[in-house]
């Protein structure tokens, strides 16, 4: 908040004399000349420029507030992508969920730079995970497996140690979306997202609808702006 402080505008007549006044008043009233009316401090150049430096101050702090909405100069326009098929079962050459990572983000303009497939390991996920988001044409990895709450899913277990800042919002948007789709069932996914050395790491079910549901309505939509301010643009 701009601190104006405040103008004494009030005329200090404690030391008038009254007859004077009078006779001063009488005189101009002779000569035909109008009292001359004092302009009141505040007013002209200096009130224009409080007012300017108002309006300054309540255009910066409106522009603050407005950071999340529309397209902001932080926003990478074209991303490289990193996928990463968790599974022991699945093969590159059948990876229908991988695939359609693939199909959505070329669609929209990205490039895929990685597909990977890594098993049901921790250490193997970390490892793969590591390798990917220290390469400077990686901008986001999407892994897709391992986030249910069977035994062997771990890719959460494995890939949230690896967190600077994790991204919770993510997950509790993807998780009220699916719940439309599938209703409860929507509990047993732990499907989560943050930032490991500056990249947004994605970590999406195995199920091919419930990654398209994820990709078309969520990462698409706000990977390039995450992108641009895990940058520090």
């Amino acid at each position: 908040m701009v601190d104006f402080q405040s103008r004494d505008t009030r005329r200090d007549t404690s030391g008038d004399d009254e007859d004077e006044e009078e006779t001063e008043a009488e005189t101009e009233a002779d000569s035909g000349t109008e009292p001359e009316t004092a302009e009141p401090a505040g007013s002209g150049s200096e009130a224009d420029g409080a007012e300017a430096e108002a309006a300054g101050q309540d255009h910066s702090e409106a522009a603050a507030h407005d950071h999340g909405a529309g397209h902001h100069h932080a926003d990478a326009e074209e991303l490289g992508v990193a996928v990463v098929t968790v599974s022991t079962s699945r093969s590159l050459d059948d990876d229908p969920s991988g695939d359609a990572i693939e199909e959505l983000v070329e669609g929209d303009g990205h490039e895929v730079v990685a597909h990977d497939l890594v098993a049901d390991d921790l250490d193997g996920i970390q490892r793969a995970m590591l390798a990917l988001t220290g390469r400077e044409d990686v901008d986001i990895v999407i892994t897709t497996g391992g986030t249910g709450v069977t035994p062997d899913d771990v890719t959460v277990e494995a890939v949230e140690p690896l967190f600077d800042k994790g991204l919770p919002g993510f997950g509790e948007l993807f998780r009220i979306r699916s719940y439309e789709e599938v209703g409860t069932r929507a509990l047993g996914s732990r499907a989560t997202a943050g930032v490991s050395e500056g990249v947004p790491v994605f970590c999406l079910p195995g199920s091919e609808n419930a990654v398209r549901t994820a990709i078309e309505e969520l990462v698409l939509a706000e990977a390039p702006h995450l992108v641009g301010l895990a940058r520090g643009e």
